[in-house]
């Protein structure tokens, strides 16, 4: 599989299928999910713990640590993909959401370069 033939809903089928498969739909209610999600996000941040950005690029890049980080992704992805799927959360439209949301917090012309929060943009 690769990102450029898989869709969201296949991803989302799977991960479905392999829960249903272990009858592990019973814990995996949004409270659930949401913590294990957050879990492997912290899990996913030890890689980049206390180095700055520079630091943290290299450590992105180190082979070393590459499936590790691709692992600990790929677990916040799935715990999100089965997020939604309990949820009823169409991702596509979230995100596009979102998105146009965020465009309106963040206008290009205050934006642009700048990495502070909408309501300090002048």
């Amino acid at each position: 599989m690769a990102d450029q033939q898989t869709t969201v809903s296949e991803l989302r089928e799977r991960v479905l299928a392999f829960a249903r498969e272990r009858e592990w739909e019973r814990y995996h209610n949004p409270k659930n999910l949401s913590m294990a999600l957050a879990g492997e996000a912290a899990e996913l941040m030890e890689y980049f713990l206390w180095h700055d950005g520079t630091q943290s690029a290299s450590a992105a890049a180190d082979p070393s640590k590459a499936e590790g980080i691709r692992e600990e992704l790929a677990d916040v992805v799935i715990y999100a993909l089965e997020f939604a799927n309990v949820c009823g959360i169409d991702i596509a439209d979230a995100i596009s959401d979102k998105l146009r949301k965020n465009a309106a917090k963040y206008p290009v012309e205050k934006a642009r370069g700048n990495a502070c929060k909408y309501t300090e943009l002048g």
